[in-house]
């Protein structure tokens, strides 16, 4: 194509660009995560004000800021590119790429068991893994095109966040404590809740990344007597979780499946069962066979491990439980 493009003519790479821009309000920025030149990127996005006859960003030598017509476009291009992404996906295109999935932690786990079974299920797709706790700093990387899918509590997410994602329940996982080996309980074979009364329980407090993990605590420990323990360095990896955990001896809140801990004991929950609602979570309306593949699997795995079968005394935070019974978001 040659000159500017007409409102009726635009290319779908004009509006890829613009709503990167619009995501990460840095023109450098969003040039690197298009792998373009910024030079090119500006030229793009001047040649899609000229087409639409409006200036879509205020720019300054400080910050780039939406204008009122910029704020217009949003909704449309993103149905437009979610469009584009279901057609490649349609004619094989999106699997020219590999899909990027944020499994939370490289230890064992329900998010491991679905990405294993789905690369049996597309062993011609490229599901690669990677380890980032915590699914709002994931949801906001999905949203923004960095990352595909994750896995967690959908429902602490924050609405207009989940309006631009869709998700699949996975499992009801049950949770445990994380307590020194020598803490009076350690002995026990469960904790019930009401035991920890008196207790300040680590769950991720001041951690931006893991904010739906520790307001579903919030939620369990409410009226228990429970408080939450305040904020930790962030530990990246086995040893480094272990060794802060020894220092600050403080019990943690965990899935039943988390890594053994040398001189900690993990011991299930009980008196309610606390119920963690895991979801894969993928951009709505993105198309791609991994995904497809990933879906699949969770549902065969939930189907024939019992995953979302609530144990009797089970417990979900009230928003939970709308959002898990009838998969909306």
């Amino acid at each position: 194509m040659t000159g500017n493009p007409r409102a009726d003519d635009i290319e779908p790479r004009l509006l890829r660009g613009f709503l990167t821009v619009a995501e990460e309000l840095h023109f450098t920025r969003a040039a690197a995560r298009l792998y373009v030149a910024q030079q090119a990127l500006s030229r793009d996005v001047r040649r899609l004000e000229t087409a639409l006859g409006a200036e879509l960003f205020v720019r300054t030598t400080r910050q780039v800021a939406l204008t009122p017509d910029g704020e217009r476009l949003l909704p449309y291009a993103r149905r437009v590119l979610e469009a584009q992404d279901e057609l490649a996906a349609a004619f094989g295109g999106a699997a020219a790429r590999p899909l990027l999935v944020d499994l939370n932690t490289d230890g064992p786990s329900s998010a491991r068991l679905v990405l294993e079974r789905a690369r049996e299920l597309a062993p011609g797709q490229e599901l690669m893994a990677r380890f980032e706790s915590g699914l709002t700093h994931a949801a906001a990387e999905i949203a923004a095109g960095r990352l595909d899918v994750s896995f967690g509590r959908f429902a602490g997410l924050d609405p207009a966040l989940r309006a631009r994602l869709d998700h699949q329940p996975v499992r009801f996982e049950p949770l445990a404590v994380l307590l020194p080996e020598d803490h009076p309980l350690a002995g026990a074979d469960a904790v019930p809740l009401d035991a920890l009364a008196g207790e300040r329980v680590y769950a991720g407090a001041g951690n931006p990344r893991t904010l739906e993990w520790t307001d579903y605590a919030r939620r369990l420990f409410a009226g228990r007597g429970i408080s939450l323990a305040p904020p930790a360095p962030v530990a990246v990896g086995k040893e480094e979780f272990r060794r802060v955990m020894a220092k600050t001896r403080t019990p943690v809140l965990v899935t039943v499946d988390f890594l053994d801990m040398p001189g900690s004991v993990k011991l299930p929950l009980v008196e309610p069962v606390p119920l963690s609602p895991l979801s894969m979570v993928w951009r709505r309306g993105f198309g791609h066979p991994g995904i497809e593949a990933l879906r699949t699997a969770a549902a065969e795995l939930a189907a024939g491990r019992g995953w979302l079968r609530r144990p009797p005394g089970g417990w979900l935070p009230g928003p939970d439980e709308e959002l898990m019974r009838t998969g909306g978001r």
